[in-house]
């Protein structure tokens, strides 16, 4: 079994995978669109990523603001778990991601990755932290 691992964002979606051991996520990829309600080749590619990997659930983070508050990307984001749902059958559990996106430019930064080339990666890192904070919380 694979649990997949999503950060949604207004243009794009990072995407991790974990191990079949269920210890570690790794990036995979991130999609890009070019309009926030073009979902439809978003969705298919993620379809497919799901087929691929055999994936059997997924985590999608939670953008909560600081104060614990849901704003309008928490409900876009809700509405994306439901289309997803709908469209692969699979279970879409929410993961909080305050703070990802700040810890994966930290990553990669520490990592040596030039700043004009962190863009690429930024969020398929953000989605493979959120990955792993949720695996981490079911390994207790």
């Amino acid at each position: 079994m694979r649990i997949m691992g999503l950060d949604y964002g207004a243009k794009t979606v990072g995407i991790a995978i974990s191990d079949e051991l269920l210890l570690t996520a790794q990036p995979v990829e991130t999609v890009t669109r070019t309009r926030e309600t073009k979902l439809r080749q978003t969705l298919s590619r993620i379809e497919e990523l799901m087929e691929e990997y055999q994936v059997e659930k997924v985590v999608l983070g939670f953008p909560k603001k600081l104060n614990n508050e849901e704003g309008e990307r928490c409900r876009k984001t809700r509405e994306f778990a439901q289309m997803l749902e709908k469209r692969s059958g699979l279970k879409v559990i929410f993961q909080d991601e305050r703070f990802t996106t700040a810890e994966a430019d930290a990553v990669l930064s520490e990592g040596g990755v030039a700043k004009r080339h962190r863009k690429e990666y930024i969020d398929k890192m953000a989605a493979s932290l959120i990955l792993q904070s949720y695996l981490d919380s079911i390994a207790d």
